[in-house]
């Protein structure tokens, strides 16, 4: 009987090579569904002919998840939905597993819904699509551009929590109805104004750890940003993004990040629904009625953009005078959301065509 060790070593290298069918290598293929939670992994595997072989619930841990697979009896293809940890189960059985899809949670709903749910129905429903070949499926980013998603979303997270220890303290002091004369409360003067008041002990309190907080957030925040700023200044891709009104390199590199490869949005429409800057469309009949825009796909990328359409509001030029004419129409608010549509198109574009922002070529519209 080998060893785990000996039937790893076995499955380090996929079993076929060169794009093989399965007709071609003559040989079976099991469909595995992997049902993801926080500390398991409910796994089932069929065969061709979509019978069940076996069934199993594992550690939501590296080794027991590449024992399960080294296990099975043939070459697997494994299938697991884009939610929770996934990118840690398919790191886990990246090069075991003869080939790993990644599903769509939202859009294998719509195809399998059941009224009945448990672990071992989602599993079994995922392997049998994944046979059949009706698997809606998801985009995998390689794990550099994962990694400086996370890079990147943990320097949002640091901002956030340094605003809301801000609004604490900016809370405490309205409770006294202190106002400060400045523009800036935790600049150098506001520090000063700070240091002088005199509240009762428990707000004291409270306002001086929001204060050490916000030191320290501040801190953790210029180690995180230096690190951000080397990776902008090697990415060739962030000097065409930065050469659009609006976008520094923290807003470039999460673009970039949370695109991936341009080249699977062959139309900067495709892109812009990705972010879910389009608006959503009711048809019924002869009737069309289009609503809000659809806030589908990426959250991260909607954000960026309409913080960059902010600040691009806000500079002279074609973007801002874009702005300007749809609010007058439709409001401010539409407004952030109209020129965060066109910038992606405009990203789309500088990408795909590998150049810098100018405004007298910019496919920005001024009719």
């Amino acid at each position: 009987m080998k060893g785990l060790d000996d039937m790893l070593a076995i499955r380090v290298k996929p079993a076929y090579d060169g794009g093989v069918s399965i007709s071609e290598g003559g040989l079976a293929m099991l469909y595995v569904g992997l049902d993801i939670h926080k500390k398991y992994v409910y796994a089932v595997a069929v065969d061709e002919a979509g019978n069940k072989l076996c069934e199993a619930r594992l550690d939501n841990e590296q080794r027991a998840l590449r024992q399960y697979v080294c296990s099975l009896p043939e070459r697997a293809k494994c299938v697991l939905e884009a939610t929770l940890n996934w990118a840690f189960v398919y790191d886990c059985l990246e090069g075991y597993a003869d080939s790993i899809v990644l599903s769509h949670p939202k859009r294998t709903k719509a195809v399998a819904s059941a009224k009945v749910k448990t672990d071992r129905i989602d599993s079994t429903v995922l392997a049998q699509l994944l046979r059949m070949d009706f698997l809606p499926t998801a985009y995998v980013p390689e794990k550099k551009v994962r990694d400086l998603r996370d890079l990147l979303r943990h320097r949002a997270s640091l901002v956030r929590v340094r605003t809301a220890a801000k609004n604490r303290a900016h809370a405490i002091l309205a409770g006294y109805g202190i106002r400060f004369p400045g523009s800036d409360l935790f600049g150098k003067a506001g520090r000063v104004f700070l240091s002088e008041l005199r509240l009762r002990p428990f707000h004291q309190l409270a306002l001086e750890d929001n204060l050490r907080l916000i030191d320290m957030l501040d801190e953790r925040l210029k180690q995180v940003t230096q690190q951000i700023n080397v990776l902008a200044r090697g990415d060739q891709r962030v000097t065409w993004l930065t050469s659009m009104p609006g976008i520094g390199y923290y807003s470039a590199l999460l673009i970039l990040a949370e695109i991936g490869d341009i080249t699977r949005f062959p139309t900067d429409k495709q892109l812009c629904s990705y972010a879910g800057l389009v608006p959503s469309v009711h048809e019924s009949g002869d009737h069309t009625r289009y609503g809000h825009i659809t806030k589908e796909g990426s959250s991260w990328l909607r954000w960026i953009m309409l913080e960059a359409a902010q600040q691009a509001a806000r500079k002279p030029g074609q973007l801002s005078r874009f702005h300007a004419r749809v609010a007058r129409k439709h409001g401010r608010k539409a407004a952030h959301v109209a020129l965060a549509r066109k910038m992606l198109e405009i990203v789309h574009h500088l990408l795909t065509h590998q150049e810098c922002y100018q405004e007298q070529t910019s496919v920005v519209s001024e009719t």
